[in-house]
């Protein structure tokens, strides 16, 4: 019998173990034949070595679930549990918690949850695919990774991402500027992304050589997008002909991504998403996957997934 142990340091035992250990509790149920000791900051594990090493491993990617937002849930742990039971696959079909790129500093970017490893899969097996579900849930983070990783691997040519420029409910007003620093607001979670992604200097060169292109989505008329990743956010806003004219902008070669949340429309009452109508409309069409994410993708500070909880209830 071998054992290990793995010490928390600079964790919250509660957020991380769970009330009366029930996420360890979980880890310990898919193993029986090994023990698992949670004794204050020290985790302990007992078994055969190959249990072992499955055991540590699923911990620390848990505890580097944690650092990163702060709190495991059970459903993070079965999440990470159910990667033990897959059958190994092929290099062409990516399992979940693989690396999609490496970020900036050197972190590992990759699909935190079984929605986002969906969005992953339908993207390699799809040209087309739209990415629905409320604010929070990485649809433009793991979006735009995958659009890296495309660039990086030689996949594609060049990234291009665009916006509509709608207003959040709120009036902006006149902004100062020319046209890149007007936009630049409506675009700035793009550019967080990025700047996790790639380091600045890199990132300033694609984007001055347009490799990257930013731009609101009115600029994509007439055009036609040859060898290209591209990706359309905040895609609840724009109206049936607009999402139209961005899809037939697709050329040979190339990749879309279409972010929506239905929950957060700022159109007029009176005009129609172009989003919900593309889900009506291009259902059942090859080529085209449709994911939904949820508040259980929410990779937030904790509460948000309580926040969009309560709102839906509250619907």
């Amino acid at each position: 019998m071998v054992e290990k142990v793995i010490t928390l340091d600079n964790v919250s035992l509660i957020d991380f173990l769970g009330v009366e250990n029930k996420n360890i509790n979980e880890v310990a149920t898919a193993f029986p034949e090994s023990k698992i000791i949670s004794r204050g900051n020290q985790i302990r594990i007992k078994g055969a070595p190959p249990e072992i090493v499955k055991i540590h491993d699923i911990l620390n990617a848990l505890l580097d679930h944690y650092h990163q937002y702060g709190r495991i849930t059970k459903d993070n742990v079965q999440e990470y549990l159910q990667v033990k039971d897959e059958p190994s696959r092929s290099t062409t079909n990516r399992t979940k918690g693989d690396v999609l790129v490496f970020g900036s500093r050197g972190t590992q970017i990759t699909a935190k949850t079984k929605n986002q490893q969906q969005l992953v899969e339908a993207t390699s097996k799809n040209d087309v695919v739209f990415a629905i579900g409320p604010a929070g849930t990485g649809k433009t983070y793991i979006s735009v990774a995958l659009a890296v990783q495309a660039l990086k691997n030689k996949s594609v040519k060049k990234i291009i991402i665009t916006r509509p420029a709608v207003e959040a409910g709120e009036r902006l007003g006149f902004l100062p500027g020319d046209l890149q620093e007007k936009i630049d607001p409506y675009l700035r979670p793009i550019y967080d992304a990025l700047d996790d992604m790639i380091h600045h200097e890199k990132l300033q060169y694609y984007l001055e050589n347009r490799v990257i292109e930013i731009a609101p989505l009115a600029y994509m008329r007439g055009r036609t997008l040859n060898g290209a990743f591209i990706l359309l956010d905040e895609a609840q806003n724009t109206t049936p002909m607009q999402l139209k004219m961005f899809l037939t902008r697709m050329g040979p070669q190339s990749k879309m991504i279409v972010n929506g949340d239905r929950s957060q429309i700022d159109l007029p009452k009176n005009q129609e998403s172009g989003l919900i109508n593309a889900i009506n409309v291009l259902q059942g069409t090859a080529g085209i996957a449709f994911v939904e994410l949820d508040a259980r993708d929410v990779i937030r500070h904790r509460i948000v997934k309580d926040i969009i909880k309560a709102y839906n209830k509250a619907q």
